[in-house]
């Protein structure tokens, strides 16, 4: 992993990149506006926001909508880095269990996960956040 997406530098601007993509949230059921950035391994950064539906089973969060974007975008092969985010509401959002679990297939077990959290944003590992992630070898 390259350090200098690891910075605090680097980690405020990754979450000021998804406080700008929750600008775009389609949320009228909850009202809960919120975005995600990602930073791959080849330097770019994906934004997603959560788009909801009245389904409420097939609302998209924001850290998947960004994932969908980054492999439609630049493939399979991509490898996450650093991971924001953050919602307009001031309430934690640490990514929930399924974003974490789709995650897992492409983030680096030491990726730094920045978060809102009671106050400050929190900023752990990737590993800490989801430390056993159910996970197969693929073929």
């Amino acid at each position: 992993m390259n350090d200098q997406y690891v910075t605090e530098p680097a980690l405020a601007s990754l979450f000021e990149f998804a406080r700008k993509a929750a600008l775009y949230s389609y949320s009228p059921y909850s009202g809960f506006r919120v975005g995600a950035a990602l930073r791959l391994s080849n330097g770019e950064i994906v934004t997603g926001t959560n788009v909801e539906n009245a389904s409420y089973g097939l609302s998209i969060c924001a850290e998947r909508s960004a994932l969908a974007r980054a492999v439609s975008e630049f493939g399979p092969e991509i490898r996450i880095v650093a991971v924001a985010v953050t919602n307009l509401n001031n309430a934690p959002s640490p990514p929930c269990g399924a974003c974490r679990q789709v995650l897992s297939e492409f983030t680096l077990p030491e990726a730094p996960v920045r978060f809102s959290a009671a106050g400050e944003p929190l900023t752990m590992p990737f590993s800490e956040l989801l430390p056993q992630a159910f996970a197969i070898k693929a073929k």
